[in-house]
């Protein structure tokens, strides 16, 4: 489990976007809990309480979001696929789900959302999702970015090089088998909530 960080009223404010004195009053009205320093006034914020005191207001988590939210991006063109996955992947439980129908799609989406894990589907083309997950591997920007490839049950040969794939999961599949895996493989990077 990774370490549990704690902030000061000072850091929360900025975070927040709001002055130390207001984060002073939230934690001394018990809103926002934390502890005092022993033989000192000074108000210490776990990071776990921040966040669900941020999430029961409706406050944007900024620069926590990235530590906390797993981005996924689901390069497929099923439509019953996306829908599975969206719906098992929901924002509630730390998701920010993406979607590209294509390898021009997927590139563009890679550079702009920054996933930590890209779920291909391969009846978009055997060929362009093998690229797609190259292209992916030749950037060492991205070389951390966990990919699954969904291989479709077709009775064709899925003979390839999958040095580049962390997972494949083959069609038809359980979405909330591919979910949980997805939850697992990025959690052991992130502070998932």
């Amino acid at each position: 489990m990774p370490s549990s960080k704690v902030y000061t009223t000072g850091q929360v404010a900025k975070i927040c976007k709001v002055a130390p004195r207001t984060v002073s009053k939230w934690f001394d009205s018990g809103r926002l809990k934390g502890y005092r320093i022993p033989g000192s006034q000074d108000r210490r914020i776990p990071r776990e309480y921040l966040i669900k005191f941020l999430k029961e207001h409706g406050m944007p988590l900024g620069e926590l979001e990235d530590e906390t939210t797993a981005k996924v991006l689901i390069v497929a063109q099923d439509q019953v696929l996306i829908e599975n996955m969206k719906r098992e992947l929901p924002e509630e439980k730390s998701f920010k789900v993406a979607t590209a129908a294509s390898g021009f799609e997927a590139g563009i989406q890679v550079e702009s959302f920054h996933p930590d894990c890209i779920v291909v589907d391969f009846s978009i083309g055997r060929t362009e999702a093998l690229q797609i997950c190259q292209n992916l591997r030749r950037n060492s920007e991205f070389k951390d970015v966990i990919l699954i490839a969904l291989l479709p049950d077709d009775g064709s040969s899925t003979s390839f090089d999958r040095s580049c794939i962390n997972e494949t999961f083959k069609k038809p599949f359980d979405a909330s088998l591919l979910a949980q895996r997805i939850r697992t493989l990025v959690g052991a990077r992130k502070e998932l909530l």
